[in-house]
């Protein structure tokens, strides 16, 4: 535990005009960076029917060129000389590049138009996910450009060891205002208003990007101008350094091993998982009904985000009484117990049950990065004692890639994952398009209802939708009869789907016998259809050994890694007091050099 803490220097602290515009910075690293990475694998996912294995193998692919990339644009943050400084011209051009990237992955082609060019199917899903890819390459390296030269300068800002918590705090808690909209990003993709009447999520996500642009690239203006750099006058005045030799440097470190190690370790285990909450949440608690599940994945993450912003106060509060590796600790303790309080709280009778680990969570999660961003500004500074040297971009580039790293790691292993759950991606698909079909027969009988329409053009609009539907039965019917075989441990299941599958015909038989009746009746068309689209909904439910499983994992696999954190937390060696003690001696250097 820490002694008596000396004075802060007042020349150490961030004016408040610093502190505001560097916080909101965070909008990338918090909000879009993880927007990106799992929204584009769970929408792929359920919305294009690609593989949850082959998205998660492409997640990983940015990472291995991060470890290019990201030391590169370190080692130029530290070492470029311009009129604006070192690092604000990377923090504008990252910030616009961002903008334009995350509005561009979502345009993905698609259509019948598209379909046509390739000989099958799966061509085409392979032309889907090279796609996915290059945007996510592009738009992964724009987020680097952006976050590795501003989590850098907020290093630079201040040389005091509780004033770094305050700016990365600052970061936290601003990163998440913004994040409290982006959870309901999902949720106003869904609406008819973005995605158009037949269309579906990533229809509606084209459209939610603009949003996002149109707010962000007036900001990294705003940024450019406002941002100060107090050690550039300084930085143009040291010899740059050689680019490997700052890597050697950087990974001979033994506390910095100590502090990646313990990141790594933990944001791996939840990251390993972090889509499943989504899975669980969607199929679990509610049965596949999208619409239903994303006013609670829209809750929980608002729900997130005011835990991260309230968190942000006794995250500092606490810092200075313990110090920051116990207070790492404690986060830790924090996010395990909120796993083991999920065993109590995934209850499809009261989903709303939840928002508890969610809240358990992200404190947890906000006082671990926070704490671990301004850690390494610390390291910085051991490092220039026994260097000379300052390496903020190389050290944060290289802290910031484990941390990435972990994310693409989890990404590649929670689709291994999803397949060790049997979770059927096409059955959601297929059912997904069959609801669709229904409905639009509900939008027909509305214009019915609001314009004129001769009898046989009704008759005639009907008979092809209900053509429609009974192509799309056909399909998943089709689809249910050969998963029995292909999986015969989901047999029964299965099978009770092909049942309903059989009567959903029924009922479409039904309808089609009143085709006559109906077309000239649309609110008795209405009701029927009301009925028809509960029963094609029914089909969406996932095998419960499925839906145990994605628990199982979901709430174990973190636990397990926490203690590997807890671990090598415990061999962190910067105490508060050799903090304090490098601060010092490093003041005494830098007066010495001044003198002469």
């Amino acid at each position: 535990m820490p002694s008596e803490q000396p004075a802060a220097n007042s020349a150490d602290r961030v004016p408040w005009n610093q502190l505001i515009a560097f916080g909101m910075g965070g909008l990338i690293p918090i909000a879009l960076f993880n927007i990106a990475g799992q929204l584009v694998g769970l929408l792929g996912n359920i919305s294009l029917g690609l593989s949850a294995f082959l998205l998660g193998t492409i997640l990983i692919i940015p990472r291995l060129w991060d470890a290019i990339s990201d030391p590169i644009i370190g080692h130029f943050s530290d070492n470029v000389q311009t009129r604006w400084g070192r690092r604000r011209p990377f923090i504008l051009i990252g910030g616009i590049a961002v903008a334009v990237s995350f509005v561009a992955m979502w345009w993905l082609p698609r259509g019948e138009w598209i379909r046509e060019i390739f000989v099958s199917d799966l061509a085409y899903n392979w032309f889907l996910l090279v796609f996915i890819l290059v945007m996510l390459l592009i738009f992964f390296t724009a987020c680097n450009l952006f976050e590795i030269p501003h989590g850098a300068l907020g290093m630079e800002m201040s040389k005091d060891y509780h004033e770094r918590t305050r700016l990365f705090s600052a970061k936290s808690f601003l990163g998440n205002l913004f994040a409290l909209g982006t959870p309901w990003l999902i949720f106003l993709a869904g609406l008819e208003f973005f995605r158009g009447p037949s269309g579906d999520l990533i229809d509606g996500m084209r459209y939610v990007s603009l949003l996002i642009a149109i707010i962000l690239i007036p900001m990294s203006y705003w940024w450019f101008l406002t941002l100060k750099e107090p050690a550039a006058e300084s930085a143009q005045e040291r010899p740059k350094t050689a680019f490997w030799a700052d890597m050697g440097t950087a990974v001979a470190n033994r506390p910095f091993i100590y502090l990646v190690l313990t990141i790594f370790t933990l944001a791996m285990g939840f990251n390993f998982v972090g889509n499943f909450n989504n899975y669980i949440t969607i199929f679990y608690l509610y049965g596949g009904d999208t619409v239903a599940a994303s006013a609670l994945l829209g809750i929980a993450g608002t729900t997130w985000a005011i835990t991260g912003l309230i968190a942000v106060f006794p995250l500092n509060w606490i810092s200075k009484r313990i110090g920051k590796k116990w207070t790492l600790l404690l986060a830790i303790g924090l996010m395990c117990a909120a796993q083991l309080s999920k065993i109590v709280c995934y209850d499809p009778t009261h989903p709303y049950l939840v928002l508890i680990p969610t809240i358990l969570l992200s404190a947890g999660m906000l006082m671990f990065f926070t704490l671990g961003a301004s850690m390494v500004g610390d390291v910085c500074d051991e490092d220039e004692l026994n260097t000379g040297s300052r390496r903020e971009g190389t050290y944060y580039s290289v802290f910031w890639w484990f941390i990435k790293m972990g994310s693409a790691f989890a990404s590649f292993v929670t689709g291994a994952l999803l397949v060790y759950t049997h979770f059927d991606e096409k059955q959601n698909v297929l059912v997904e398009s069959l609801v669709g079909n229904v409905a639009a027969i509900s939008q027909v009988s509305e214009r019915w209802q609001a314009e004129d329409v001769a009898a046989a053009v009704r008759r005639e609009e009907l008979g092809r939708e209900i053509q429609k539907i009974e192509d799309k039965t056909g399909k998943t019917w089709a689809h249910f009869d050969g998963k029995i075989v292909e999986y015969p441990p989901l047999a029964e299941h299965t099978r009770q789907m092909r049942d309903q599958v059989d009567q959903l015909k029924t009922q479409l038989a039904a309808l089609a016998a009143q085709q006559d009746q109906l077309a000239a009746s649309p609110g008795e068309l209405k009701n029927e259809v009301k009925v028809l689209s509960q029963a094609a909904m029914q089909l969406k439910t996932q095998a419960p050994e499925t839906l145990y499983r994605l628990r199982f994992v979901e709430i174990g696999l973190p636990l397990v890694l926490s203690l590997f954190s807890i671990y090598f937390c415990l061999r962190y060696p910067l105490t508060e007091e050799r903090c304090h003690e490098i601060k010092r001696e490093l003041e005494v250097r830098h007066a010495a050099v001044k003198g002469t």
